[in-house]
């Protein structure tokens, strides 16, 4: 047998399939092996015949060592930097076993294998890059975080300023009380150094600073960090204003974005296992709900009516047929149930994961208002697709190359990342995965988390660093609105007047996104709960800043009925606000209609 300089790869160049597997390969692994057509051998390598060779490939490394079938395959991705399965041929138990299995299945078969990989991964397969999908993913993940911070800017003071709703300095003294030194690790925020209005205001400039930075790509490894660290600050300075399912969001990509410049492909899977747990654990929630609107299909018959913050195309997508209606909510169990597993899949099923998911999110938009929620699960998309697919994109050359802090391309075209980041990266995986896997089976079976990694979960799940996700698990049907009333005499009552949420009968619902107005929202959330729960208990010091005449809670509000100076009596009662028909819309010239329910607070004064 011949010494070969570097590793040969036997193969029969006449099957389709193997061809097919074989310019894969080169492109892959490059200088790295050289490959050999069977016909191409007789003199080289006598002692391998042509019916094994037609059988398998087969491996000769330069030491004159030989592998074939599944470990030949194995070694020959090592060489194109793909590690895994040959550490998983050595280490791993019953995988050589089954990868032999499967091996000499596709061998009995090779016309349907080499259709099937056709099916999965295109005419053509060429090894995943990641440089400009990422280099993208960045910049519009920095936009996700300009918008949040913007934001929470615009109503900081209102909410948790010294004369807000909550006042967070308030808030942080009471958790020093109940927990002494424990709070600072239990609540981690930078408002512990300062908690006034200009901390706040300067917080939200921060953050908005640090995404224009992110977005320009400089100081890249710095920004991230501190982008984190920033919005991590406002989740828990926000309390029950910020307490939602895409701040949590937000974070979680926002930590893992942290390690996107590492290089390694392990943070690329992770971004696709937080994609899909947010979608399928959506979809899993409204089964185990047992909800009867979900199961009866009915669902989107009240949602664009119910939902917390609707805008105009809500009330035109509650026009739709009902057969349309139905129709959608087959859509959403099918893009959150079935649709989620394609993205472990090859390129062709990931790629239709990605769009499908990309066009819901883009309905939910043009029938809902969620802030930043869609806009950051579709950045959250890009991550499905490659290089290969973004090659329409040009890297402007001054975005790219500002040194180590602020490298264009977190993952590097050749080379692989290093051991450390590699080996970081692995233990990231496992501690999310397995955190994670707790959570869903914990959910899945309405058991507490199993003990042997309880500690773990809560800390991780406290910090947001993996969260749980369900979106509508149970469809509300009726839509009690609070009304906001003063007076100065307990007889005549004038209504205070929103931003955003719905009020006057014949206002145009208002489009708001990328925008959360956290107020008008969190009033849908107490309308449908008892006063003093966990979600209502904060009106009472609504009222209270309303009785006082608090300029910065009043600069959340759109109309204010008592300019000169607050009024002696607030009270909060509900009516029931449908949507009008397309009948009653034209002969009214009203959005809305409404009627009484009963008071939801007596009036209170000071």
């Amino acid at each position: 047998m011949g010494q070969p300089q570097r590793p040969v790869l036997i193969y029969a160049a006449d099957s389709p399939l193997r061809a097919w597997q074989v310019r894969y390969w080169q492109r892959l692994t490059g200088n790295a092996v050289d490959y050999l057509a069977c016909q191409e051998i007789a003199d080289r390598y006598p002692d391998i015949s042509p019916a094994e060779c037609r059988r398998s490939i087969q491996l000769v490394t330069p030491q004159g060592q030989r592998y074939t079938g599944a470990v030949a395959a194995a070694r020959v991705l090592s060489h194109g930097g793909r590690h895994a399965a040959w550490r998983c041929h050595r280490y791993l138990p019953g995988y050589a076993r089954i990868a032999g299995y499967l091996h000499a299945l596709v061998a009995r078969h090779p016309n349907a294998a080499y259709w099937f990989a056709r099916l999965l991964w295109g005419r053509e397969r060429y090894p995943a890059q990641y440089q400009r999908v990422s280099w993208l993913f960045l910049r519009l993940l920095a936009l996700v975080y300009l918008a949040a911070f913007a934001s929470f800017g615009l109503q900081a003071e209102g909410l948790v300023g010294s004369q807000g709703i909550l006042p967070v300095a308030a808030d942080l003294r009471a958790i020093s009380e109940d927990y002494g030194g424990r709070g600072y690790w239990l609540f981690p925020s930078v408002f512990w150094l300062n908690a006034s209005n200009v901390a706040l205001q300067f917080v939200s400039l921060a953050g908005v600073g640090a995404a224009l930075l992110l977005f320009g790509n400089i100081l890249t490894r710095l920004m991230l960090p501190l982008l984190f660290v920033l919005y991590l600050s406002v989740v828990f300075a926000g309390q029950v204003f910020f307490n939602f399912q895409w701040d949590f969001m937000l974070l979680e990509a926002g930590f893992l974005a942290i390690f996107l410049p590492w290089g390694s492909p392990l943070v690329i899977w992770l971004f696709h296992w937080l994609l899909f747990r947010v979608r399928f654990l959506s979809g899993i929630s409204k089964l185990l709900s047992g909800d009867p609107a979900w199961a009866n299909f009915t669902a989107l018959d009240y949602y664009f009516e119910t939902q917390p913050l609707p805008h105009v195309g809500s009330w035109l997508a509650h026009q739709l047929p009902e057969w349309m209606l139905r129709t959608g909510v087959g859509w959403v169990f099918f893009v959150e149930l079935l649709v989620p597993f394609l993205v472990f899949l090859p390129r062709r099923p990931r790629l239709f994961a990605a769009w499908t998911t990309i066009l819901t999110q883009v309905l939910i938009m043009l029938t809902s208002n969620h802030n930043f929620f869609n806009l950051l699960t579709i950045v959250v998309c890009l991550l499905l697709f490659d290089d290969r697919d973004l090659r329409w994109l040009r890297l402007p050359k001054m975005l790219t190359g500002f040194g180590w802090f602020s490298r264009g391309l977190p993952l590097p075209a050749a080379g692989g990342p290093g051991r450390v980041a590699t080996a970081c990266a692995g233990l990231l995986t496992v501690l999310i995965v397995s955190s994670t896997l707790s959570m869903m089976w914990s959910t899945l079976s309405k058991r507490p988390l199993p003990t042997v990694n309880e500690v773990v979960v809560r800390g991780l799940v406290q910090w947001h660093l993996v969260n749980n996700y369900h979106v509508f698990p149970v469809m509300t049907t009726q839509r009690p609105e609070m009304i906001i009333e003063g007076s100065n005499d307990g007889v005549t009552w004038q209504a205070y007047g929103f931003r955003y949420k719905p009020g006057e009968l014949t206002r145009r619902p208002v489009f708001n996104i990328p925008h959360q107005p956290r107020l008008d929202w969190q009033m849908w959330f107490a309308a449908l709960a008892p006063p003093y729960t966990r979600v209502s208990y904060w009106v009472p010091d609504f009222i209270q800043r309303l009785l006082e005449g608090s300029p910065d809670v009043l600069d959340l509000l759109e109309h204010n009925p008592f300019p000169g100076q607050p009024p002696r009596y607030v009270r909060a009662r509900l009516e029931l606000y449908r949507f009008t028909t397309q009948a009653e819309k034209k002969a009214t010239g009203q959005w809305w209609t409404s009627e009484p329910i009963g008071l939801y607070l007596p009036p209170r004064s000071l």
